[in-house]
Formats: structure tokens, sequence, C-alpha cells
């Protein structure tokens, strides 16, 4: 790949399994031999503190690129997963509406800022924050592969979906044509209710094949993994969360009509044959 595929995770909705979603998706497409960059955009900064990385002893962050005070190459944190890197965030991106407020072009300050980095990466992943302000709007900017929306399986769980749809509209319409519907996450699904599978077939039936086939399922280990800084393929590798995030990946490749893993990627991943676990376990 010449050129990173750009997504972005966006859902004002808070709560949805988004930055588990952006960290997990690019651990394992990291772990199948793809080099990813997180952009940690939200100013919670739980992306960066899922991964390890010291949110507020870190010297740049992406405050500084909205800011102008540094290049986005410079913020670049490694992890500790091999093949994965974040521009992590800080607090203080939650000032960036209000100080960007006169600057030019200020809905693709983030586009600008990556192109310097797109050739050395298979795929950029955009956290976003859950809302719909200046900082999604850069996020929907930038993309050049489409967003992901993911969306829990529980009660009202289209509630705000028009909205967001109204946004990516605006925003292909006026800032960035390749801004569309990449696909739709199903996510905190637990098999022991009938109103989990009742949402799924509801979401299913208004957005169609925009749904991934993946399911995310409510995971004890998923919750627990960002306290210990690590991915769930490191944390707990043969959980149900650690599956289904390996089974996302896989089919993200597959519908790009990319192998998975990469020809020649030496990989621990755990083995797809393993036991399922419980929706818990």
């Amino acid at each position: 790949m010449s050129n990173a595929l750009v997504f972005a995770l966006a859902n004002q909705k808070g709560g949805v399994g988004k930055t588990t979603t952006a960290v997990n998706l690019g651990a394992y497409l990291a772990a199948g031999g793809y080099r990813v960059l997180l952009v940690d955009s939200d100013p919670q900064a739980n992306a960066t503190s899922s991964l390890g990385l010291p949110v507020l002893d870190l010297p740049l962050s992406l405050y500084d690129v909205y800011t102008g005070q540094a290049r986005l190459s410079d913020t670049i944190a490694l992890t500790d997963e091999v093949n994965l890197d974040v521009v992590p965030a800080h607090p203080d991106l939650a000032g960036v509406e209000v100080e960007l407020v006169h600057v030019a072009d200020r809905e693709r300050v983030l586009h600008h800022a990556l192109q310097e980095v797109l050739p050395h990466y298979d795929f950029v992943l955009i956290d976003s924050p859950p809302s719909l302000g200046l900082l999604t709007i850069n996020a929907l900017a930038a993309v050049t592969a489409g967003v992901f929306i993911p969306v829990q399986c529980e009660y009202l769980a289209l509630e705000g979906l028009g909205r967001l749809w109204e946004t990516i509209t605006l925003v292909r319409e006026r800032l960035n044509p390749r801004c569309y519907i990449a696909g739709v996450i199903l996510t905190m699904y637990d098999a022991r209710t009938k109103l989990a599978q009742q949402v799924v077939d509801n979401v299913r039936e208004v957005l169609g094949d925009r749904v991934l086939d993946t399911i995310i399922p409510r995971n004890v280990r998923l919750g627990e993994a960002p306290s210990y800084g690590e991915p769930i393929r490191r944390y707990a590798p043969h959980s149900a969360g650690a599956l289904a995030y390996e089974s996302l990946a896989q089919e993200l490749c597959r519908r790009l009509h990319l192998p998975y893993p990469r020809p020649g990627t030496a990989t621990t991943l755990p083995s797809s044959q393993a036991e399922m676990p419980s929706p818990t376990g």
C-alpha cells in the first residue's frame, strides 16, 4: 500500500465502545503486519492511556499540531505493539474550538497535518470525541476511506445517529467527497438478553449492508484492559473480546481485498480455532 487508508471512528453518543474499537482494531491490524497510526483526537485521551502512554507527561500531543506549535510527525509516540504508533491526545484539546475560531480552513487542520505521514502507514484510525464539534469535523474531513460508527446493542441504539448522518453528508458535500459511512460496528452485545438480538435485527433492518458482520460482545476483559495500558490481544488474547476484534480486523481486510495477516508476517495472534469463551469470559 503506497498511502494510508484513513478511517475515523465517530459517534456523538458516549460509551458506545468507540475508543475500545479504535485501540483494539488498530492493535490487530498491526499484529497482522500492517503499519497503523492511531490518532487520539479526544480530549479525554483514553486511547492514549489505553496503550500505556502517560498522557500528562508526553512532550507533544495533537493539541500542539492544532495550535501550530509542532508538526504531526513530531508528536508520534511509539507503543509496545509492533507496527502501532499513536498521535497522543491531551486535555488541552478541549480548547481547540475556541483557539481556532479565527483560523482559516480550521475544519481541515488535521487533514493537512496528516499528509506528511500518510506514505509511512497502511492505516490511520482517528478516534474522535463524543460530540459533533470541530475535532470531529476535522476527523471527518481527513478520512480517505470512510467513517466507522460503533453502535451499542442496547435500547435507543439508533438515537442520535440522524444528526451524525447529516454531519457526514454535509462534510462530504462541502469539505471531503471521500467522507461516507464505511461501516457500522455493533458493540456491547450480550447474548443472554433478548433485547440485544432485537437491537441487532433492528439496526440491520435500518442500515442494511452497512452493518459489519462481526459483533463485539460485552466482555469483562475488554473493560479491564485499558487500566493495564494494554490492548485486548496482549491483556487477554483468548477472551471473547479478543477473538471478536481479531475477527473485525479480518473482516475489514476482507472488505478491502487485503490479506490478513499480511504475507510474511510473523504473528502470535490467538488462534480463531480456540474454544469460544462465554460473553463475560
